[in-house]
């Protein structure tokens, strides 16, 4: 079965919702206006609960099959799209470009909320299934860990939510096409912090005080000998440094620094080493110069683990809506992070890759969703509960 034709002939109405999302963005738990936009068209569409404030500004649709169960089907479904932005400047001249100074939608994540919206709309208007799909809309997906608030506040058991299932777009990967694997498909994420103290001197009496630039640099030069020296060259991790900040006048030996970045990997065990090494390569580095070093190593979102069965399904699904051989089902890793992580954690289901085309990439100030994507997304997400919850 392709894209539905229901939700194709809603597709003008749909690329009016993303692209006034697009215009307005927000960050983090900070999503008033997308949360509320997003409760009063759950309202219309006519969904028996609309839930707002879970997780502060999360909200969460329920919609009831009119069908009688299956012998086979599942009881409820739950659908996750999250809503925050990201706190870039936009860079295009689209003409529904950010409206607000250094923030835009530059993961998708107005697109992904349009998708779930529509498949809502559909399902309200439809209900060609049996038992109950529960839509969730999340805050703070980039950083501010809304998947594991919403958790801790209950949302699987206060919804009855049996398993869940979410999409990213994917830049690069054709509008139509999917890409799904089962294990994991998104990298556990590591935040790094180094502060280093050293001592103060003229720039013309080095020999007087410890520089701490000197000593971050061999810092960022020494932490990539991990990936390259210490990691068994079949796993993967990443580490990357992203701020150095230190120094106050160019004729001055800056007496401290501080270091920020990440480190991604896909297996406890990788975590470990990497942690490990981290740890030594700093405080044996800062030593060998006399100065002091403090890292802060502290994990932000675990592995997205896709399960076994629930993956199949998607992507059984996934290949109704694209067609034959329009379904990857054994794409690598990536190595960003994703806070369905958490979701996975708490109920079995998938996370799964949807073409954005040929757009810029994410996270990129020129990035912008593809609106041919969207029926694509809302039809596939609408399909699962049917298929799922079948009569």
């Amino acid at each position: 079965m392709p894209v539905l034709n229901r939700i194709a002939a809603c597709q003008p109405e749909m690329v009016n919702w993303r692209r006034d999302f697009h215009a307005h963005p927000e960050l983090l738990y900070d999503v008033h206006r997308t949360a509320t936009r997003v409760a009063e068209k759950l309202k219309a569409f006519g969904c028996d609960e609309v839930v707002t404030g879970v997780a502060r500004t999360g909200v969460v649709g329920v919609i009831r099959g009119a069908k009688p169960a299956g012998s086979g089907s599942r009881a409820t479904i739950g659908l996750r799209a999250d809503m925050d932005a990201l706190p870039i400047g936009e860079t295009s001249h689209l003409p529904y470009k950010s409206t607000v100074s250094g923030r835009m939608h530059a993961c998708g994540h107005d697109g992904h909320t349009t998708m779930l919206l529509g498949a809502a709309k559909y399902l309200a208007e439809t209900r060609n299934f049996a038992g109950t799909a529960v839509v969730v809309f999340q805050p703070a997906e980039e950083g501010g860990g809304g998947a594991k608030e919403m958790i801790e506040q209950g949302l699987m058991e206060r919804f009855g939510v049996d398993e869940i299932y979410a999409i990213h777009n994917m830049p690069g990967l054709p509008v139509g096409e999917f890409a799904i694997r089962p294990g994991p498909i998104t990298a556990a994420a590591h935040k790094i912090f180094i502060d280093i103290e050293g001592k103060a001197s003229h720039a013309a009496e080095p020999h007087k005080g410890i520089d701490t630039i000197l000593v971050g640099a061999e810092m960022i030069t020494q932490l990539q000998s991990i990936v390259a020296r210490n990691l068994d060259p079949l796993e993967s991790a990443v580490i990357s440094i992203c701020t150095f900040e230190a120094g106050t006048a160019q004729n001055i030996i800056a007496p401290a620094a501080r270091l920020t970045g990440t480190a991604r990997t896909l297996t406890p065990e990788v975590a470990k080493l990497v942690e490990r090494r981290l740890h030594e390569i700093v405080e044996g580095t800062a030593r060998l110069h006399g100065a002091t070093a403090t890292l802060s190593y502290r994990s932000d979102t675990p592995v997205t683990y896709n399960h076994e069965r629930q993956t199949a399904f998607a992507a059984g699904v996934a290949g109704e809506v694209a067609g034959a051989g329009k379904v990857n089902t054994t794409i690598a890793p990536i190595m960003g992070g994703e806070d369905f992580s958490f979701m996975l954690e708490a109920r079995p289901g998938a996370f799964i890759f949807m073409g954005n085309g040929m757009s810029a990439g994410l996270h990129h100030p020129a990035y912008d969703f593809n609106d041919d994507a969207i029926p694509v997304g809302a039809s596939y997400f609408a399909r699962l509960v049917e298929t799922a919850m079948a009569a």
